[in-house]
């Protein structure tokens, strides 16, 4: 019997609910992709995704889908870190994210951080379509290994499109079968944490964000259109977490 890994999606529709709120008339997860609506105050509402199963292990395919429509406000996280896992099978897992956020809409895009462990292979992809007002803060973290172990390998592409304009397109492969040069000085510079954060807002295209250094081992860029990346690298999950947190306490 061949064994072709698990098929996985979940939907997130946020709505305006006409009360000054934000209503979930989709939260639709399965398998591995569990959803769950958390308490939260203001306009905004909140939804954790809840890793119901071990993966993505090799051969699997994950879809995850929000959508944020005008006038709501959606806070996505997840209880726990993601583990990319070797599978029976030695095929690459897949995990596509597409976030879609409409014009007066926000989105926090805020997951816990994503962990390649050793011998695992996963490509992970997502891709941030926005209507122009649109606001998001989105953050990815990856950690190459658990302590003591070398990493999978682990491919990340990060798309953001604002009011159909690419703003960002990048891609970072890292571990065993990456190209050369991922754990060298102009990449990771040996560190095993890697992290972006993107911000965007109408008020950065009124006034522009400055290059920036920020301490030894992040810089923040401005974007071509109301948006600011930031990048960094650490030794480890947690100082990349504070790093970032910073990044965004400086840029609210």
């Amino acid at each position: 019997m061949t064994v072709t890994g698990v098929r996985a999606g979940a939907r997130i529709v946020a709505r305006a609910d006409g009360r000054g709120g934000t209503a979930l008339p989709v939260l639709d997860g399965e398998g591995p992709l569990a959803l769950r609506r958390t308490r939260s105050t203001g306009p905004g509402t909140k939804v954790m995704i809840v890793g119901a199963m071990s993966g993505p292990l090799g051969g699997d395919r994950f879809t995850l889908s929000a959508r944020v429509e005008e006038g709501a406000r959606l806070h996505v996280g997840s209880a726990a870190a993601t583990l990319a896992l070797p599978g029976q099978t030695k095929g690459e897992a897949r995990y596509d994210v597409r976030l879609d956020v409409a014009g007066g809409a926000e989105l926090h895009w805020l997951p816990e951080q994503l962990i390649s462990v050793e011998g695992s292979d996963l490509y992970v992809a997502t891709r941030a379509e926005l209507g122009a007002g649109a606001r998001l803060v989105l953050r990815e973290e990856q950690v190459l290994g658990r302590t003591g172990e070398q990493p999978g390998r682990l491919t990340s592409r990060l798309t953001v499109r604002v009011a159909g304009r690419t703003v960002l397109d990048q891609e970072l492969s890292c571990g065993p079968g990456a190209p050369g040069g991922w754990d060298g000085p102009a990449v990771l510079a040996g560190y095993r944490a890697v992290g972006q954060l993107v911000v965007v807002r109408e008020e950065f295209a009124r006034s522009a964000v400055e290059a920036q250094v920020l301490g030894e081992r992040a810089a923040l860029i401005p974007l071509a259109g109301p948006a600011v990346l930031v990048s960094a690298v650490a030794p480890d999950a947690l100082r990349l977490r504070r790093i970032l947190d910073e990044a965004l306490t400086r840029l609210s």
